[in-house]
């Protein structure tokens, strides 16, 4: 299976490879998720160690069990090779309604047919009131005109 754009990437391959992890991410769907993941593929996510495809949609799964209205902003940070670092921020809230903002830093490899086989995802939450959220698009894809982290002073 192929998922373009493929490495090695430059600054626009790299741009759409990201937005489209957004666009994933933000269609809280496991299964569709774990399939643009090698097989094999190695996560480190906050103190949590994930490995192949089945681990990640039952990591995804337990996530979005606890984070409700999940909403999600991916940036390029830098592209390299068969590489892309990227910061993100998303906003969600636990059952008792309380509001969160997750900044975090992930570092990618990708193999040759543009599976991602290496995710390294560093998270800090911030409690935020429901005031101080930014996110406000309907559930699903960030709308094109919905500003980025940058736009946002984030």
């Amino acid at each position: 299976m192929t998922r373009p754009p493929v490495p090695p990437f430059n600054e626009e391959t790299a741009r759409i490879k990201v937005r489209a992890a957004e666009d994933a991410w933000n269609s809280r769907d496991p299964a569709k998720i774990a399939l643009a993941y090698t097989t094999d593929s190695q996560w480190r996510n906050r103190s949590e160690f994930v490995n192949g495809r089945a681990e990640i949609e039952a990591f995804l799964t337990r996530k979005w069990l606890r984070e409700k209205d999940y909403r999600l902003i991916k940036e390029l940070w830098a592209c390299a090779g068969n590489r892309i670092a990227v910061r993100f921020a998303y906003e969600c809230h636990d059952d008792g309604k309380n509001w969160f903002r997750s900044y975090g830093n992930e570092n990618w490899e990708f193999d040759e047919q543009g599976l991602m086989r290496l995710r390294i995802a560093s998270i800090n939450d911030l409690p935020i009131g429901d005031e101080d959220r930014l996110f406000h698009w309907p559930l699903g894809r960030r709308p094109d005109d919905h500003p980025g982290l940058s736009e946002l002073g984030l």
